[in-house]
């Protein structure tokens, strides 16, 4: 088997493709062909150094696939051995095949292209637990994405529309703020040239955003939470712009508002077969009628990994990246 494997320590550490042994599925587990894998920047920390995998979990990169059964560990009873399917893994993703818990194994969308849904599996997870369940997000509420454009950040644009929200986001450029028009966004922010407070609270006549989901950490935060309405949530879920900021907690305070930051990848297979189970029921019939549908940039070989992971950190990709053995 053929797998991209990590060389080197800290942001030059180079991707390369090896030969590598795979074992047989085990308890609860399926064996995987992969046909597809998704790119995404906790890929690229994993390579720096800051995102390791958790315990048990291959050490080279890839947290989501599209592919079919070969076989299957006991006590499986689904999916079937050649069912073709997309797969939330804890890593091993770029690879010829890969191991995947059962109850974090999803059936392949209907119209889907089979390979375009490798961009599914982590951002639809990541979208529908942060928007749902952390944001507690309602119908006819405004919903600000931080990062439209991104893999993550292109799914909850559509996911939020489909959840009955008023969806903001930001991007940079007109060809970007455009596309994220086309996805569904009611209102777009180009943040390279506009004041992003004073765009939002012009969208929100001053009232800010019941939701923010942010990609960006410590160098939006004071922002973020000048946006939020009263009752407002700020869901963090990445890290672009820094780790640590500085908060106003009297702003806070007086809007009664929240701050949530969540990871998916360390959480148990217990929450993530929850999370799968909840996606499969709610977010892939809106997949099915095409309110959410995969966003992908390019298409690579598996052994143009380190040019997938540029793509990303140049802030190239709209959407996501995708590796193909």
């Amino acid at each position: 088997m053929r797998a991209v494997t990590i060389s080197g320590k800290g942001a030059s550490a180079k991707l390369t493709t090896n030969r590598l042994n795979l074992h047989e599925p085990g308890a609860g587990e399926v064996l995987l062909a992969v046909l597809s894998s998704g790119v995404n920047r906790a890929d690229l920390l994993q390579r720096a150094g800051l995102y390791p995998p958790p315990p048990g979990a291959p050490d080279w990169p890839g947290l989501e696939i599209s592919g079919s059964v070969r076989a299957l560990g006991p006590g499986v009873s689904w999916p079937r051995v050649g069912d073709r399917v997309v797969a939330l893994l804890d890593g091993g993703g770029y690879a010829e095949q890969a191991i995947a818990p059962a109850g974090q194994v999803l059936p392949l969308p209907a119209g889907i292209d089979p390979v375009d849904a490798a961009a599914l599996p982590e951002a639809v997870c990541t979208a529908w637990t942060n928007l749902v369940d952390a944001g507690r997000l309602d119908d006819g509420e405004t919903l600000l994405v931080q990062g439209g454009s991104g893999g993550v950040g292109s799914i909850a644009v559509q996911l939020g529309k489909a959840l009955g929200a008023r969806v903001v986001t930001t991007a940079g450029g007109p060809e970007r703020t455009a596309r994220c028009r086309d996805l569904g966004a009611d209102v777009v922010v180009d943040h390279r040239t506009e004041d992003v407070v004073a765009a939002v609270r012009a969208a929100t006549d001053g009232r800010g955003a019941d939701v923010v989901l942010d990609v960006l950490g410590a160098g939006a935060l004071q922002d973020n939470v000048r946006l939020l309405a009263p009752s407002g949530r700020l869901v963090v879920i990445g890290l672009q712009q820094g780790r640590t900021g500085e908060l106003d907690l009297a702003r806070l305070m007086a809007r009664r508002a929240t701050v949530t930051g969540t990871t998916l990848r360390s959480r148990s297979a217990v929450e993530k077969a929850a999370i799968v189970a909840a996606v499969a029921e709610h977010v892939w019939p809106m997949v099915a009628d095409g309110r959410v549908r995969p966003v992908v940039h390019a298409r690579l070989p598996l052994e143009e990994a380190e040019a997938a992971h540029a793509m990303l950190e140049s802030g190239e990709a709209f959407g996501k990246v995708l590796l193909l053995p």
